[in-house]
């Protein structure tokens, strides 16, 4: 089973870790394409949350055409996990991106999980209604 991973960049190596045992279980994932190039050492972490402040990170995801591209991995996929950690002060964080892809992946039919309990957000039905899987931190859940 082929799984994109989903979620915000400032949980790239928490990300790193969840493919690794998803790798172990036997499944083949995908990471963001710029988590992939932060653990490349092409660009730091640090670089991409300064670039997200000051709002360069746009000129960076539009040269990249970032979000096509992973809307491609996501298409050969047979499903998405959302990385969904505490940000923010919000507990089981998920942002405008993360949502997006999630979006796409509903429209594809793809069964969509999420590692943790759905965010109080004010996108909180939307997400509902789109009938995520929480995993609760249990990836055995998947197969």
């Amino acid at each position: 089973m082929k799984i994109a991973i989903c979620g915000s960049l400032v949980f790239t190596y928490e990300m790193e870790r969840l493919a690794k045992d998803l790798h172990q279980l036997g499944f083949e994932v995908f990471l963001p394409l710029t988590s992939e190039r932060i653990l490349r050492g092409e660009v730091t972490l640090e670089e991409i949350k300064a670039e997200k402040l000051s709002g360069k990170i746009t000129e960076r995801v539009i040269k990249n055409n970032s979000i096509r591209a992973y809307c491609e991995v996501i298409k050969n996929s047979d499903a998405i996990l959302l990385a969904n950690y505490d940000k923010n002060g919000v507990k089981n964080y998920i942002g405008g991106n993360a949502f997006l892809e999630m979006g796409y992946a509903h429209i594809l039919e793809k069964p969509i999980f999420i590692l943790n309990d759905i965010p109080d957000l004010s996108y909180t039905d939307e997400i509902r209604e789109m009938q995520p899987l929480a995993l609760n931190g249990n990836l055995s859940l998947l197969k």
